[in-house]
């Protein structure tokens, strides 16, 4: 895959920490930047699921009225 420069500009203690994660890591600055970033991406799909279980929890109870639970659900409904 073809690489493209990017050049940031950051406060001196981020770039001196992102230096000694990288070093902890055994991987380049460029590498560590690049894993967070490919990281970060990743958080939309998670986003999505989060959101889909606070909604299921937030109407648990219309679910479970309309549609029964497990052990509630009637005979003609399992």
């Amino acid at each position: 895959m073809a690489k493209t420069q990017l050049n940031v500009r950051v406060e001196e203690s981020t770039a001196e920490a992102a230096r000694r994660r990288a070093q902890q890591r055994g991987v380049s600055v460029n590498r560590y930047i690049e894993e967070l970033v490919r990281q970060d991406a990743g958080e939309a799909g998670r986003t999505f699921v989060e959101a889909a279980a606070d909604f299921m929890k937030q109407y648990e109870a219309v679910f479970a009225e309309e549609f029964g639970t497990p052990d509630r659900r009637t005979p003609e409904k399992r």
